[in-house]
């Protein structure tokens, strides 16, 4: 059971890098390479989510809404999970 909440909480750490990376513009290979790594690990739960959950207009820009779903959802899983 352990490992299952070792492996929920450095899925929250992907997501979280993958929030962060999101705000700097491409560039540079080592931070191209970083964002591949998490995309690969992530991108499996977030892109239904997208797909299901339109972003929130904010003016001219757009707020996805799905990595903050799955963060809240993985942390009520722990939380049931690794009591």
């Amino acid at each position: 059971m352990e490992l299952v909440c070792w492996a929920l909480q450095i899925f929250i750490f992907m997501v979280l890098g993958q929030i962060v990376l999101s705000w700097f513009p491409p560039g540079g290979e080592i931070l191209e390479s970083v964002r591949r790594f998490l995309r690969a690990g992530t991108e499996w739960l977030l892109r239904p989510l997208r797909q299901a959950i339109p972003p929130v207009r904010l003016g001219a820009a757009a707020l996805d809404l799905s990595p903050l779903i799955v963060l809240i959802g993985v942390q009520i899983l722990r939380g049931v999970i690794c009591r």
